[in-house]
């Protein structure tokens, strides 16, 4: 078990976008069970046909595990929801400590034939999503003792395969690092942290299975506990340590995890996008 385990949040409350499955959830469970308050924006009110989960499921297994949350049924493209989220922070449990930039579209259609609808939808999602529920938790992140943004995006590789596999989701997502970034940097002296998160690893969820592979690629991929864990170890840092680009194997090798294993996968573990193998 990573030495993750042991660290808590109680007091501090966190805002993510997504969370309704996957990644987010399990991060947000993570945070959760460590005493931190949960608000949780997502558009899933009902069951979808090939998605697991609802937000309503989602608060329900976070209070499993201990936690405190709050879920807020909006769309991040839609500021009125954004700003009701964050809102719904303030008046439920008194501000806010912590921003997850976690919900994103991935399609990785080539240029020709991507539809300028599904570009404009990455864009919408990925980037001005970060953008928005950043800026809208930026009055009360500084007023944190322990502010943090947190954005699930990847390190900026500028190899020619990067940019070239699929340029449309490339520019959603170094878009959504870009301004991670930014707010590092502009923020560097109001001790607010910014810093991003990424899967050395295709994480097993239903993005991946739907969209990456099927089952082959799950039986292939880590449990997204491995992302829960590198994002508690992230936002156990220090203020100081801001505007990095985090894979999870190498926050929770400096936090002294060394057997990912654990994390099941079956070899040969596949490479998230993005992600050079080592």
């Amino acid at each position: 078990m990573s030495s993750t385990s042991d660290q808590t949040f109680e007091g501090r409350t966190a805002v993510i976008s997504g969370g309704s499955r996957g990644i987010g959830l399990a991060i947000a469970t993570a945070l959760g069970a460590r005493g931190a308050n949960i608000v949780l924006l997502a558009k899933t009110d009902a069951p979808h046909p090939k998605l697991p989960g609802t937000i309503h499921t989602a608060v329900e297994e976070i209070e499993a595990a201990g936690g405190k949350a709050t879920g807020v049924v909006g769309d991040l493209r839609n500021e009125d929801d954004v700003a009701r989220a964050v809102q719904t922070a303030v008046d439920t449990y008194g501000g806010v400590d912590i921003c997850i930039n976690n919900a994103s579209v991935l399609n990785l259609t080539a240029t020709e034939e991507l539809p300028i609808s599904r570009f404009d939808l990455m864009q919408q999602v990925n980037v001005r999503g970060t953008f928005l529920l950043t800026q809208k938790c930026l009055p009360y992140l500084r007023k944190s003792p322990s502010a943090h943004v947190l954005t699930l995006s990847p390190p900026l590789n500028m190899s020619t395969e990067w940019l070239g596999k699929h340029p449309g989701y490339m520019l959603a997502k170094y878009g959504m690092t870009l301004a991670a970034m930014g707010f590092a940097a502009e923020y560097a002296d109001s001790a607010v942290a910014s810093n991003c998160l990424w899967p050395e690893s295709t994480i097993a969820t239903a993005a991946v299975r739907n969209l990456l592979g099927g089952d082959e690629a799950v039986a292939h991929s880590r449990s997204p506990q491995i992302m829960a864990d590198a994002a508690v170890a992230v936002l156990s840092k220090d203020p100081s340590q801001t505007g990095r680009c985090y894979l999870d194997v190498e926050v929770l090798a400096e936090d002294g995890v060394t057997d990912f294993s654990i994390y099941g996968g079956q070899e040969p573990i596949e490479y998230d996008i993005f992600v050079d193998p080592r």
